[in-house]
């Protein structure tokens, strides 16, 4: 099966400032992909290419098939995104904004109300469904965000440092969603500055620092091959090369 993700050469400045310095990956059907590093990396600006908010300065990048400037609204279609800022509408209860997208999405009644179903055994969603999301934890509120993200069972999810802010018991229901949802053949680029998160749920990450991708390998590999016994370690190692300029960019 061909890639789910593809981006070739991408780069994106504002103003002075290159955001996104010639970067390329590709993920996998049944991958969590890993963008690893520091708030301003350039993490939050790639995504937001790749699902049409953005326009690049240059470079390709296609999303389950389709090319992110020639045919935005086919990867629109095709995406889910999740990240730690998201709101919802305080006086509707869980089962009303899921409806509500739903019908954004073109879906049947009959099709909402099964994958509702189906989203609530997957992520316990309970109460939310019956309460006003005005009174939500974190944790409640962040559930119903990663089910309208996924309503429409796109083949492809972003996250995008999803966990900010949630407690224990909140961040652990995204990273159980996150573990879950390739399964079936589907993708989740995982964007994150926590290191501990990668090194859990990522089969192979890229290390993301001033805009530039300066390392990619499975999660196991980046480690290993620096001689570190975490990621963590690993990527402060790699950033000291770059920044004491022996290290190129991979």
């Amino acid at each position: 099966m061909s890639d789910l993700i593809d981006v070739k050469n991408l780069s994106k400045s504002f103003g002075k400032v290159r955001a996104v310095d010639d970067v390329s990956f590709t993920v996998a059907p049944g991958e969590v992909y890993g963008l690893l590093g520091p708030n301003g990396a350039g993490k939050t600006t790639t995504l937001r290419i790749l699902a049409t908010l953005l326009k690049p300065d240059s470079g390709t990048a296609q999303v389950a098939g389709f090319d992110v400037l020639q045919q935005p609204e086919q990867v629109r279609a095709a995406i889910g995104v999740v990240n730690g800022g998201m709101g919802l509408y305080d006086r509707l209860t869980g089962r009303e904004i899921l409806y509500y997208f739903g019908r954004l999405y073109d879906m049947t009644e009959e099709r909402i109300e099964q994958r509702i179903s189906e989203l609530d055994e997957l992520l316990g969603l309970r109460d939310t469904l019956t309460r006003r999301a005005g009174g939500f934890s974190t944790g409640m509120a962040q559930k119903i965000v990663i089910a309208r993200a996924v309503l429409h069972d796109p083949p492809v999810i972003f996250f995008d440092e999803a966990t900010s802010g949630l407690d224990v018991v909140a961040r652990r229901a995204v990273i159980d969603f996150v573990r879950d949802y390739p399964s079936r053949g589907r993708a989740v680029v995982y964007s994150t500055h926590v290191m501990s998160e990668v090194e859990e749920l990522c089969d192979r990450a890229s290390i993301i620092y001033r805009g530039r991708k300066i390392a990619e390998d499975n999660v196991r590999n980046l480690i290993e091959a620096n001689g570190s016994s975490t990621i963590e370690e690993a990527f402060f190692r790699l950033v000291s090369q770059v920044d004491m300029g022996q290290e190129e960019v991979r």
